[in-house]
């Protein structure tokens, strides 16, 4: 019902927001990462990855697909994301960003937006990902793994998500990115022969450690590449949390065992049984220099710091006040924010109200004109009804007085057919009766002359019995 109402200033609002950087969950009945599977050779993702709580995403800017990223809602980190070397570039000011849909896939908001920006708009905000506050005074960085120094200036915004972000110290993660830059700009895309044929995996393994009992301190963290080209090739790099200068080269084979079990990387383990080894052995010599390198700066820098000792004191005299101060500068930051939200919120309401009040009476305005429609059809309708009924009545009070006039005038006429009628069936009645009264008398008459008779003959009856009883036989003649 708000989507309806949804003001135009709102949505002005949120598409300034939405231009900063946008990404996509993909559903679990699409095919890999959807417009992102063109950061894995073959357009196919790593298999092995089957986990309930493993949520492919697509990261985007500017409607662009920049890079994919798996991440771990049970971890709160991304297990690892798949981009291109586009172009060094310096860093651009970080603008951090989460994704909405990592802890509500039923919001309506289809795109990473400032934290700030969506509290209390978006059900379950953190339950599924990590948050700003996770990371505020645990002494853990946001690390990237997709570095954005290895972006141009129009792909870095898209990495300054937390869902690119896994806790590191300070050190580590500055060493992580100047290792991998190194790396790849000197040692893996020279040695490629297509540079758009560079694919590349930066990933973390979690660890039973916990920022804030809630976001999962990697154990380590790994690079996989893939030269997907003529004279391609492959690597693997692994750098240990519990030794931040360590950088360790193997076969993207041994990398996955490392990994969880039924892991592959890459389709068709980027051809390893055609690559060419003299260009795999010119990146591992170029990432044995960088790392060589890195050793010897390291022992040159001990030197420098066992010199600085003072200033190290000093530094932890002074880390509680840089603490203190950096807290005190983020309680201000929130009150900002929370003052812009909260005056935010009262616009949205009132402009909100304002709009419920605008619905209201545009649909009482609808319902009437509705009614006053339905009345004005009517109207002639219910005239002809009355118009006939009227008729039909004047026929029925019509029909009535003839049936009355009919009833009346019948009465006397059957009067006096039946009087008129009488003496004819009177008079003509005489001959029939005088009949009748002959036939009765002579019907009694013979009726006495057969009661006569029948008398003579029983005292006939009985006086012969009577003789021939009692006088004696004689002859028949006498």
């Amino acid at each position: 019902e708000w989507t309806m109402k949804t003001p135009v200033v709102f949505l002005l609002c949120i598409s300034v927001f939405a231009g900063f950087s946008q990404g996509r969950v993909v559903r679990e009945d699409e095919t890999g990462f959807a417009e992102c599977n063109v950061f894995f050779p073959g357009q196919v993702p790593p298999e092995g990855f089957t986990k309930p709580f493993h949520v492919k995403i697509c990261q985007q800017y500017n409607k662009e697909p920049r890079f994919a990223t798996l991440y771990s809602t049970k971890d709160k980190i991304p297990l690892y994301s798949a981009f291109k070397f586009t172009k060094a570039a310096q860093s651009e000011e970080e603008n951090w960003l989460v994704e909405p849909q990592v802890d509500d896939p039923e919001n309506d908001l289809h795109e990473m937006v400032l934290e700030a920006d969506i509290i209390g708009t978006v059900a379950n905000l953190g339950a599924n990902q990590a948050l700003t506050s996770d990371y505020v005074g645990s002494g853990y960085e946001r690390g990237l793994l997709n570095p954005s120094l290895l972006n141009e200036k129009d792909f870095q915004m898209a990495t300054y998500t937390l869902t690119n972000a896994v806790p590191l110290s300070p050190a580590l993660s500055k060493n992580w990115h100047r290792d991998i830059g190194k790396v790849v700009e000197q040692a893996l895309t020279p040695h490629c022969s297509k540079k758009d044929h560079l694919y590349l995996l930066a990933g973390a393994i979690p660890s039973s450690v916990r920022v804030k009992g809630k976001v999962s301190v990697p154990e380590s963290l790994w690079l996989a590449a893939c030269c997907d080209a003529p004279e391609g090739w492959s690597l693997g790099l692994v750098k240990k949390i519990s030794d931040e200068n360590s950088l360790m080269d193997l076969t993207v084979g041994e990398l996955e065992k490392q990994l969880l079990s039924g892991v592959h990387l890459f389709k068709g383990s980027c051809g390893e049984d055609k690559q060419n080894q003299e260009k795999k052995a010119a990146v591992l010599q170029a990432v044995g220099q960088i790392r060589s390198g890195e050793q010897t700066g390291t022992t040159d820098n001990q030197e420098t710091k066992e010199s600085g000792w003072v200033r190290k004191v000093a530094g932890i005299i002074a880390t509680p006040f840089i603490k203190l101060l950096e807290l005190l500068i983020y309680i201000f930051v929130e009150l900002v924010k929370f003052v812009f939200y909260f005056m935010w919120l009262v616009v949205k309401r009132v402009c909100g109200t304002v709009l419920d009040g605008l619905y209201s009476l545009w649909s009482g305005l609808v319902s009437y004109l509705k009614a006053i429609s339905m009345v004005l059809i009517s109207i002639p309708y219910d005239v002809g009804r009355v118009i006939i009924n009227i008729f039909l009545g004047f026929l029925q009070i019509v029909q009535d007085v003839v049936s009355l006039t009919y009833r009346i005038l019948s009465i006397p006429v059957g009067f006096v057919l039946h009087l008129a009628a009488f003496p004819y069936h009177s008079i003509c009645a005489i001959p029939s009766v005088l009949k009748d009264i002959a036939t009765g008398i002579g019907g009694t008459f013979s009726l006495v002359t057969d009661a006569t008779a029948a008398v003579l003959h029983g005292f006939y009856y009985l006086a012969s019995h009577i003789v021939r009883r009692f006088v004696p036989k004689g002859s028949s003649d006498d």
